[in-house]
């Protein structure tokens, strides 16, 4: 079964672009070429929006691809399929990576056993609740790549839709 997502490289180095483009490419089993802008919130870097259909499962190997690779900050989303959740990956220097399962609708969906650990440290003192349930939710990588998300002057916008 397949399933569609996107790739959102926030920045990279300029040296650094062709290098994602060979991960991406070694992981979908094509040749990929990224159209890469200048990345205002971060000068010198640039950004690139890439669409990708796969199998269930490829977001994670794209994200695998592009993991810890220093000065790079992306997002990795999947739809939902018949046989698979929908996914998200976060990433950045500073926190590493971030996944969540997400629904139909692009909510985050947290697994129970998650919860419970979250709830568990806040009753013991380890942290306050609204804290961990800020990080299950992913928001301190929200926070830090959101001024990265605006597409900046010049940056190509594409409107997704369909006609019935």
């Amino acid at each position: 079964m397949t399933t569609r997502g996107v790739l959102y490289v926030h920045s990279a180095p300029r040296a650094m672009c062709p290098h994602v483009e060979w991960a991406v490419a070694g992981v979908l089993g094509l040749r990929v070429q990224l159209d890469w802008t200048k990345q205002p919130a971060s000068p010198g870097t640039w950004r690139s929006e890439f669409s990708w259909r796969g199998e269930a499962g490829t977001a994670s190997k794209l994200a695998s691809a592009l993991r810890g690779w220093q000065m790079l900050r992306f997002e990795v989303t999947a739809e939902p399929s018949p046989t698979a959740e929908g996914e998200r990956y976060s990433a950045t220097p500073e926190l590493g990576i971030f996944h969540a399962v997400t629904g139909l609708h692009g909510d985050i969906l947290v697994p129970e056993d998650r919860l419970r650990a979250a709830l568990a440290r806040s009753l013991t003192g380890e942290s306050r609740l609204e804290a961990e349930v800020a990080k299950l939710l992913g928001k301190p990588w929200d926070d830090e790549l959101e001024p990265f998300r605006y597409a900046g002057e010049g940056a190509p916008v594409r409107w997704l839709h369909q006609v019935v």
